[in-house]
């Protein structure tokens, strides 16, 4: 079924009013889960009218997807981007914005920088809104300013890697590279929400992606890691270019859908 999408404003976000655009998965039953989903760009782009895969497939699995415009308030730039981002979380976290009702659970999303900020969220929520945060779920993000793995050093395969460059420069132009900014740096990460971590194979981001899923693993913290064989056309979701058809959306809703259920029945893993 194809979620049914509409545009809204968050009008009582402390940061300001925020446009969003909601996709909602048409089985979506009592208390369906409400997801945050925050978009890529590299930390450069803003088109909160721009077609939005990962929040589509990610209603599919019968969740309320809020596709909410962090950019504009913020200029992408790190600490406004968080500090709006949080902002748009803790309200979904006290009023819902009439979405869901007080039973639905509460997840962040992001791929590559959109990953980046989600991370970042779950962080701070862990440290100013304990158990208000069910889940994160980061696809391919990009968390090391440093860009020194051996998957990105091949990102100009695709041409991503002078973007990366350019979007670290714009993103942390506000100040020093807080462990906010760059979760891969963040030396305390126990007691976040549990994660749902996607790569693929052929991922310029795949290193950094898996080492900051087996650093989550190692603090104890619940993680479904998968990566994606080559040829999904996976890198496609933060504008990279991919041969092929993209084949990686259902994986990415039968995938969460199995989340849903570990932190449903779970709940330890809060």
């Amino acid at each position: 079924m194809v979620p049914e999408i509409k545009d809204m404003v968050l009008e009582k976000v402390a940061a300001g009013p925020v446009s969003a655009r909601v996709y909602m998965g048409a089985d979506f039953g009592k208390g369906p889960p409400i997801v945050l989903y925050l978009h890529g760009g590299a930390f450069l782009d803003n088109d909160p009218k721009a077609d939005r895969p990962i929040a589509n497939s990610l209603a599919k699995a019968g969740a309320i997807v809020v596709s909410a415009d962090y950019s504009t308030l913020s200029g992408n730039v790190f600490p406004k981007a968080l500090e709006v981002s949080y902002s748009i979380f803790s309200y979904l976290a006290l009023k819902k914005a009439g979405l869901g009702d007080r039973k639905s659970l509460l997840f962040v999303a992001g791929e590559e920088a959109g990953g980046n900020v989600a991370a970042g969220v779950a962080l701070k929520a862990r440290d100013q809104m304990p158990d208000s945060l069910d889940g994160q779920i980061l696809l391919s993000p990009l968390l090391d300013p440093f860009m020194g793995t051996s998957s990105i050093r091949k990102a100009d395969k695709i041409g991503m890697r002078q973007r990366w460059t350019e979007g670290w420069s714009h993103y942390l132009s506000g100040g020093g590279c807080h462990p906010y900014a760059a979760p891969c740096l963040c030396s305390r990460i126990s007691g976040v929400a549990p994660a749902l971590i996607f790569t693929a194979e052929d991922d310029p981001l795949h290193d950094e992606t898996v080492g900051y899923a087996a650093r989550l693993k190692k603090a104890g913290v619940g993680v479904r890691q998968h990566v994606l064989p080559a040829g999904t056309g996976w890198p496609s979701i933060y504008g990279g270019k991919s041969e092929g058809t993209s084949t990686w959306q259902d994986n990415v809703s039968r995938h969460f859908g199995d989340f849903l259920q570990d932190v449903s029945v779970q709940p330890q893993l809060h």
